[in-house]
């Protein structure tokens, strides 16, 4: 096929700009494909993890309706061990830890609560933090309920609870005083129309005082 002068300038043009720019222009094509093709896979393995994640987050809820301490530690066994970057884990230890302390088994309650504040979000060690300040006041050991309590400055949203919790260890204490003021604080901190309002106020009037 012959082409005129013009026609045959461009493809001397395109021919030399290639020559040049070739290589380059398919390193970048090439990274890119690869890249897409990278976070295609990164996505389909995370909804495959969540996925998975997800069933045996449904078999720990059965076992754990069902009191069934075996399956608990199985389902959530594998949660903790295989699924630890997904959301279910630390909801995971959470419930297992219920499941725990329900059954009596308090050192194994207390562990799945040190790995959700060791490895979950600032709102899941939270509610672990006053978990497990709650079954080490149980066992008669208050100060390190008032140390787990304290490690860490709670959410906004856990004031209240916080401050709640800090005065029941401080009761068992013997710091009255304290107590009494940290009850006020929970109250302060408190929504008006929460139902915990009318617990808070009784624990208070109980120390009576000032």
């Amino acid at each position: 096929m012959a082409y005129d002068i013009e026609e045959q300038e461009q493809i001397e043009s395109l021919k030399a700009w290639w020559g040049r720019y070739g290589n380059a222009v398919l390193t970048v094509l090439t990274a890119a494909l690869l890249a897409a093709a990278a976070w295609n896979g990164w996505n389909w393995y995370q909804r495959r993890e969540a996925a998975q994640a997800m069933g045996y987050f449904e078999a720990l809820q059965q076992a754990a309706e069902a009191k069934d301490i075996a399956r608990v530690k199985d389902a959530a066994g594998t949660l903790l061990d295989s699924y630890a970057r997904t959301a279910y884990a630390p909801r995971a230890a959470l419930l297992a830890a219920h499941a725990y302390a329900e059954s009596g088994d308090t050192r194994s309650a207390r562990a799945q609560l040190q790995w959700v504040i060791d490895h979950g979000d600032d709102a899941l060690a939270a509610v672990a933090r006053l978990r497990l300040a709650g079954l080490l006041l149980d066992e008669k050991n208050p100060d390190e309920a008032l140390s787990v309590l304290s490690a860490a400055e709670p959410p906004a949203s856990f004031a209240s609870l916080y401050a709640d919790r800090r005065a029941d260890i401080l009761v068992a204490q013997g710091k009255r005083d304290e107590a009494r003021a940290a009850y006020k604080e929970a109250l302060d901190k408190l929504d008006p129309a929460a139902d915990l309002r009318s617990s808070i106020q009784l624990k208070l009037d109980a120390l009576g005082g000032a």
